[in-house]
């Protein structure tokens, strides 16, 4: 069985951030580290490209097993993806007043922030945070 590609490093996430090539993502980077700082109360790790904050463990029946953030952000060159690991079947009603974004299983796709409402995204990270806190 593969090895899981995404785990903990010791990289700067500020030094990350600062070499973010596109200017709204790394100025949105920014913001959404001190937005899940302050939601989360903990320190932000490097996942290989993720900004995550806490771990928890997983287990599928395959047996594949790992860790990951409990939350977390990378911003991609397509677009800032934002990890919202329970995934959305319980968010739908935030997703409808969100703003402009896509979705994929737990990626929420972002083009830039000022595209959503920012009260609607901290309340999503928040409820998706505490939730994952809460179940794992």
């Amino acid at each position: 069985m593969s090895e899981n590609k995404t785990k903990p490093t010791d990289q700067d996430v500020i030094d990350f951030l600062k070499n973010v090539e596109h200017k709204t993502r790394r100025q949105d980077g920014f913001t959404l580290l001190e937005m899940m700082q302050e939601i989360t109360g903990e320190e932000a790790v490097m996942w290989g490209s993720i900004v995550g904050f806490g771990s928890y463990h997983y287990k599928y029946e395959s047996g594949r097993e790992g860790d990951m953030p409990l939350i977390g952000f990378s911003p991609r060159k397509q677009s800032m993806t934002v990890y919202i690991m329970p995934g959305f079947d319980d968010y739908e009603d935030m997703l409808g007043e969100l703003g402009k974004h896509k979705t994929g299983k737990a990626c929420l796709y972002l083009n830039k922030l000022a595209d959503v409402d920012a009260d609607i995204l901290r309340k999503l990270i928040k409820r998706s945070y505490t939730h994952m806190k809460e179940t794992n």
